[in-house]
């Protein structure tokens, strides 16, 4: 039988003696074990972002592209550290602030509440802290203390604004359209946004068919999202198509990326593209051919079984 050990808690400055060098450099790189305590999923993490006079600690972007600050504070929350978080909010324009403390005091754990229930702004205030199994090396250990309830996630949904564009974004899509638009006829009615992502559409409701950039890599894919409650018809969706995954590949020419996404709603079907991305201006002019072609071609390679979905509009 294997020996169960016992999880014993630590100094947190045991695991990270400094803030901004070990432990916001740590939480950088490692957002998935942040994406894990909240409702959104974070991507392309900036250090010591500027706001206005100050430096926010990581500026992040949700899955919808919109701004969202963390704050972290390795000792007990104070009103200095919760002024700053709504000073850099307002600052960025963000959607979502982030305040990561070794003790949440009661009246901030409140303060938090509050603003959740008053603006249209996401706030969560998480507790962290320094464990370790047996003789271990230190693991931190996040625990989400307050967020944005369902009933205040509406209301900020509908006073505020989806997504925060980027110019650089608009830049990048109009000139990949440009050039697509001289290939295929796929793209016709399509206008370039500020989001990570835009969508040419695969024909049916429910199924996008989608070009995605990040700051140095791109891809294009068919997300399968039927909406909430259908997480089912998500999966036999994708289930289907991996079922043909031989043929589509042949015709796709070379390999794909089949991720059902077995604990999220959605699934997808991806080619990644590593040429760099929308922080690459000079590489747009080889990036976006291959993007245009990879993207030519999965629709090509799905269409056939996409268009045999019997699928309802709702």
């Amino acid at each position: 039988m294997a020996t169960i050990k016992k999880i014993s808690r630590i100094p947190l400055r045991d695991a990270f003696k400094h803030e901004a060098y070990d432990f916001t450099k740590w939480l950088q790189d490692n957002l998935d074990v942040l994406n894990d305590c909240i409702d959104l999923t974070l991507s392309n993490a900036d250090r010591e972002a500027a706001a206005g006079d100050f430096s926010v600690d990581l500026v992040a972007e949700d899955e919808t592209g919109n701004k969202v600050i963390i704050e972290n504070q390795l000792e007990k929350s104070n009103h200095d550290h919760l002024g700053k978080l709504i000073t850099y909010l307002v600052a960025m324009e963000a959607r979502a602030a982030i305040w990561i403390v070794s003790e949440p005091r009661p009246e901030h754990v409140s303060a938090i509440t509050w603003l959740n229930e008053s603006s249209s702004a996401s706030f969560y205030l998480l507790k962290l802290e320094a464990i370790r199994i047996g003789e271990s090396d230190p693991a931190p250990l996040l625990t989400l203390i307050v967020g944005p309830s369902d009933e205040t996630k509406a209301v900020g949904k509908a006073k505020h604004e989806f997504a925060e564009r980027y110019d650089i974004r608009r830049d990048f899509w109009t000139r990949l359209l440009e050039y697509a638009k001289t290939k295929t006829k796929l793209h016709a009615g399509i206008s370039p946004g500020r989001y990570s992502w835009i969508e040419p559409g695969a024909g049916k409701s429910g199924l996008g068919l989608n070009y995605v950039t990040w700051e140095h890599e791109t891809c294009v894919e068919l997300y399968i999202d039927r909406g909430k409650g259908r997480d089912v018809e998500n999966k036999a969706i994708f289930d289907t198509l991996y079922s043909k995954k031989a043929e589509i590949e042949k015709i796709f020419g070379g390999a794909l990326e089949w991720d059902r996404l077995d604990n999220k709603r959605a699934s997808r079907i991806r080619k990644t593209i590593n040429l760099g991305g929308w922080k690459d201006p000079e590489k747009w002019g080889e990036i976006h051919p291959e993007m245009v072609n990879a993207m030519s071609q999965l629709e090509k390679a799905l269409r056939p079984h996409i268009q045999n979905f019997e699928i309802e509009t709702t």
